[in-house]
């Protein structure tokens, strides 16, 4: 009989909370220091960066930190780019940016992790452009949170 292997989260796969916190930390110094991206992030709070964290783990299938300690839902997420008027550029430098981080902290990198992240990144980035021109919020407020997994073929790269 055939044994099956347990596929971990994404959350799992990463590296936690920690990794992430630390991704988003160092994704943010960048962002501040990038003349395109510092109009937009200039006056974000100071726990920005953490909350970002526990959102994209609580997405990944970690615990949901960010709706029960931060109580935060998708809806407020979407809120916070609602009229921004974000261009393509700043999305595609926000997303350059974010897998530069990435390497950097040497966030995994076998293929269908960066390929499920990178999934994630053009979904959210090009959701947070459409909702930018808006001010009205598509997000019903007791919408669930989205969950993000591997994709196809599923789980992580086995040589």
């Amino acid at each position: 009989m055939e044994q099956k292997t347990q596929v971990p989260t994404l959350y799992d796969w990463v590296g936690g909370q920690a990794t992430l916190e630390k991704l988003t930390e160092v994704f943010y110094d960048k962002v501040l220091k990038d003349e395109l991206l510092y109009p937009v992030f200039k006056n974000m709070a100071s726990d920005h960066s953490r909350h970002v964290a526990h959102f994209i783990g609580e997405v990944f299938g970690g615990p949901k930190v960010y709706t029960e300690n931060d109580n935060g839902t998708h809806a407020i997420m979407v809120a916070h780019h609602l009229g921004k008027m974000l261009t393509e550029t700043q999305r595609k430098r926000w997303i350059a940016l974010l897998l530069e981080s990435a390497d950097e902290i040497g966030l995994a990198d076998d293929p269908e992790f960066r390929s499920a992240l990178v999934g994630y990144l053009e979904w959210g980035s090009r959701i947070a452009v459409i909702n930018s021109t808006t001010t009205d919020n598509p997000i019903d407020e007791h919408a669930p949170m989205p969950k993000w997994g591997w994709g196809e073929p599923g789980g992580p790269y086995q040589p």
